[in-house]
């Protein structure tokens, strides 16, 4: 039975001035398939009000908190409540309000990182799995369509076993202390209890470390880093240099930073295989370059028909003819739309396909939160190498 009607999103966070928020709602709302119907926008609730009416709510379903809203839409009939909540909140929040809407039987969408410890990511995994529950986890950089083209390619063995695997994330918004200027941002990014143990390498460095397991399929299994503080008086890292092994034998080196001038969301990575390279910019996201030994390159294009027939998922992740750039809103509107198919099988019985199942999650969220840890302990070690956590 296939549910013919749009999912109703609840979203926690993403009040007024809020950067992340206001690109999750307008994601979700890209392909027509949820509407945003409830929320609890601020820890202020004048501010959560004030939300509220901008985006035209019913002002009945506008909470204060996230407890209430759970205990309000709890209440509702079953073709009136929420199907899902999205928690666009600073880290600190993410386990609590994941945690408990999990248990009140919603399905959850949550910004990365997941939690603030590897204990709390383990709790809601279990979660996940005792009560059945969709969860996904927004790590937008997998939606890219050239970005799924690269994981096909790689996955039907056109670079041949990998061997090395070089992953940048280079930021240059907080070479000064910009948190002490008022910014929000930065405020809460720097700040360990809201932020966590981690950074720049919890706030971008996971990106990378996500891209370059989606991409190759292989996993991180030690780490040799570095953390700096470069800016006076911060009390978080803001630039991490790692070296990497993979369960495959793979090496990595992996760089992300927020102190780099000049730089603005400079994600990109390179995949080198036995047979062929790859490479790929998220500041140009709708172009793959691939290299074979005593060949030319090639370039491969979004929106061209090849690509589609090539990679499913990627032909899946595409919406504009060639020509016409699509970037990032279109790559979370991409995690959405897989998530969403995904919870209206649930609510219907269905089994979702492979494709629609294609969007991180709560094993990724783990994964995500022992990087932090690991990068951490490696950085605070004597040791050259620090095994992944478990």
């Amino acid at each position: 039975m296939k549910l013919d009607r749009k999912l109703r999103m609840g979203m926690i966070g993403g009040g007024p001035g809020a950067f992340i928020g206001d690109v999750h709602r307008k994601a979700s709302r890209l392909d027509g398939e949820i509407k945003l119907v409830a929320g609890a926008f601020d820890i202020n609730p004048e501010k959560s009000e004030q939300m509220g009416r901008e985006l035209a709510l019913d002002q009945a379903r506008v909470y204060g908190t996230y407890t209430e809203m759970i205990k309000a839409e709890s209440k509702l009939p079953e073709g009136e409540r929420i199907d899902f909540v999205s928690i666009t909140t600073p880290n600190n929040w993410h386990f609590p309000i994941a945690r408990d809407f999990l248990k009140a039987g919603f399905h959850v969408m949550c910004e990365k990182p997941m939690t603030i410890t590897s204990a709390e990511a383990k709790q809601l995994q279990s979660l996940v799995k005792s009560t059945g529950k969709v969860f996904g986890l927004m790590h937008n950089y997998t939606g890219y369509p050239m970005v799924k083209l690269a994981k096909d390619m790689v996955k039907k063995g056109d670079m041949g076993a990998i061997r090395k695997v070089v992953v940048q994330y280079p930021q240059g918004w907080l070479a000064t202390a910009l948190e002490r200027t008022g910014s929000m941002q930065a405020g809460w990014r720097t700040d360990p209890k809201q932020s966590g143990a981690g950074g720049c390498v919890g706030d971008i460095g996971t990106h990378a470390a996500n891209l370059a397991e989606y991409i190759t399929g292989n996993k991180i299994t030690h780490i040799c880093a570095e953390l700096t503080t470069f800016v006076k008086g911060r009390l978080l890292d803001d630039d991490c240099n790692c070296l990497l092994k993979f369960d495959n034998g793979a090496k990595g080196v992996l760089h992300a930073s927020q102190i780099s001038i000049g730089e603005e969301n400079n994600l990109a990575i390179w995949v080198h295989g036995e047979k062929g390279s790859l490479e790929w910019h998220q500041e140009n996201p709708n172009y793959l370059y691939t290299r074979a030994m005593n060949a030319p390159e090639q370039v491969w294009k979004r929106g061209n028909g090849y690509v589609g027939e090539y990679s499913a998922a990627a032909g899946r992740g595409t919406r504009l003819p060639f020509g016409h750039p699509e970037a990032f809103f279109e790559a979370f509107a991409n995690n959405y739309r897989n998530f969403a198919e995904t919870v209206k099988c649930a609510i219907a019985g269905d089994k979702p396909s492979d494709l629609a199942k294609d969007f991180p999650g709560v094993n990724e969220g783990v994964r995500g939160i022992l990087f932090i840890e690991t990068v951490v302990a490696s950085a605070k070690s004597a040791k050259k190498w620090t095994p992944m956590k478990k």
